[in-house]
């Protein structure tokens, strides 16, 4: 015998929920990765290292605009992500710092801020080489950060690249 719920009621949504679309939070990391573009389509005659010093700066600018707590976590992460793995290159990613090998992103932060979020992360890209088994983690919560973490943290940045 046929269902007699309707097809909003099969998929788990009633026809009382609509969807709304992005959040503020996302239409404006949107609107920020085509700033970031068109900032890139603008360097084309640059040369490489001016591109990078100019990429870093943008990185740098954006960690300096972050609330104190998500800028300092930024600012240590950044230092360590730059000494574990020099050839990543900064670069902003819809709004975030990211580090870029070849032009993709292998890592990149995200302030709790950012997506008004409990917790800001260190999140990898699948350019990451992280693989380990079947299933393994991809994005890390950072609070703070302790010896410990940073040890971990530049482990980590040294697999991804490796």
């Amino acid at each position: 015998m046929p269902s007699t719920k309707s097809s909003s009621e099969n998929s788990g949504t009633s026809s009382d929920e609509k969807y709304s679309g992005f959040t503020a939070e996302e239409r404006a990391a949107m609107k920020e990765h085509a700033q970031e573009q068109k900032k890139a389509a603008a360097r084309r005659g640059s040369t490489r290292a001016e591109k990078e010093a100019a990429a870093e700066r943008d990185v740098l600018a954006k960690i300096a605009e972050m609330p104190e707590a998500d800028r300092v976590l930024a600012e240590r992460i950044h230092r360590i992500i730059k000494a574990a793995a020099p050839e990543l290159a900064p670069k902003l990613w819809y709004g975030m710092p990211a580090y870029a090998r070849d032009g993709k992103v292998v890592c990149h932060f995200q302030s709790a801020e950012k997506f008004k979020t409990r917790y800001a992360t260190l999140g990898f890209s699948d350019q990451a080489a992280l693989d380990d088994g079947t299933m393994w983690p991809v994005a890390y919560a950072v609070k703070e950060l302790t010896a410990a973490d940073e040890q971990f943290i530049t482990a980590l940045v040294t697999k991804a690249v490796g």
